[in-house]
């Protein structure tokens, strides 16, 4: 009797332990799904809230690999737990029964596995060929857009237009876009998640890739591949808006940025085309003497949302703030580290020659 029930006793310590076990392996997979759920809805560059069918054809082939993702794992983790429980050793088992291969069971797993990625292939495929090749040319009514990565900014061209600009995308709604990338210094990777999947910019090898905004409004942009110490904030912007809108905008970028009538404007003006700020040998201004390459085109800075390649917006406060310490924005900049006013103490612009270089770029709009 003392024996029957000591071995109940054991049965049901075992059962017990299993059971915790099983209680855990089940509770960290609940709180990881959970955990994930938390993310991708609400956020500003989800890749689950697309708004083109670039980034909806690869969000649909995402759904397809996860969904027989779960399947195979529920069959698997289902099996797993049936034979652990179903054949579990007792303590009156002897040596099972030894048995080499099954050729039946062997095939049917080989089988099931090469239909699946069968099946997953085919929309792979598909979506490849989707994403690398729009559905009109230029000619046929695409806006192309000339991309090209430095460390740590964007620069942007419409060979269709004319334009020239850094960091923000102007796009019209409803209208194929495609994005000719290169780089002028190391791979950079050119990514906007609601839009489309990351494209490298590799430098000497030409790349592209397209998409289409179906709604209105401002996609956020980002390098998706490491490439130095100011990577993480290497940022750009999409605004989609109205043809109409678009046009306007075109038109207006070929403008020249009017002289500036205020006194600290025109002062900061000087500063910048002097050799106090010597800002021109690096940036370009339409219709001035800066010619400068190596920097952004500030031509119409004042027309765009943000500064710094999207590390703030772009408002005079924050303008000042980044004139005086642009390490302090974006850490590793180029900027802060060959220009000479950051260089020595004594070299630093004074608080009004910073309010004078913001007034005058304030009126490139």
């Amino acid at each position: 009797m003392w024996v029957l029930g000591h071995h109940r006793l054991n049965k049901f310590k075992f059962n017990f332990k299993f059971a915790k076990i099983l209680y855990l392996i089940v509770s960290l997979l609940i709180i990881s799904v959970l955990s994930a759920s938390c993310v991708g809805y609400g956020s500003s560059q989800s890749t689950f809230e697309v708004s083109g069918p670039v980034a909806q054809n690869q969000l649909n082939l995402f759904n397809i690999i996860l969904a027989l993702g779960i399947i195979v794992f529920i069959i698997v983790e289902a099996a797993l737990i049936y034979v652990i429980i179903k054949f579990r050793r007792k303590k009156t088992d002897g040596i099972p029964k030894q048995t080499h291969g099954n050729q039946a069971l062997e095939i049917t797993w080989t089988i099931i596995p090469a239909l699946i990625l069968v099946i997953a292939a085919i929309p792979t495929v598909s979506g490849v060929f989707f994403a690398a090749n729009p559905p009109l040319s230029a000619d046929e009514g695409a806006i192309v857009v000339e991309a090209t990565g430095h460390q740590w900014w964007f620069e942007f061209d419409y060979p269709q237009y004319g334009v020239h600009t850094a960091n923000e995308i102007h796009i019209p709604v409803e209208t194929p876009v495609i994005i000719n990338l290169r780089s002028n210094d190391v791979i950079h990777s050119f990514w906007v998640p609601k839009l489309a999947g990351k494209v490298d910019m590799v430098p000497g090898n030409k790349n592209h890739l397209w998409f289409q905004a179906d709604e209105a409004g401002e996609y956020l942009g980002q390098c998706a591949e490491f490439c130095g110490v100011a990577h993480a904030n290497m940022r750009f912007r999409v605004v989609a808006e109205s043809m109409e809108d678009f046009t306007a905008w075109t038109e207006h970028q070929l403008s020249e940025p009017e002289e500036p009538i205020e006194p600290l404007a025109a002062q900061g003006k000087n500063i910048f085309m002097g050799a106090r700020g010597g800002c021109m040998a690096c940036h370009q201004v339409k219709g001035t003497n800066a010619m400068g390459k190596i920097g952004p085109d500030l031509t119409h800075i004042a027309s765009r949302t943000t500064l710094a390649a999207g590390m703030t917006n772009n408002t005079q406060q924050n303008l000042k703030s980044w004139i005086r310490n642009p390490e302090k924005i974006k850490p590793g900049n180029l900027m802060s580290s060959n220009a000479p006013i950051y260089q020595e103490d004594s070299d630093k612009l004074t608080e009004a020659e910073i309010s004078a270089l913001a007034a005058y770029l304030g009126t490139l709009k």
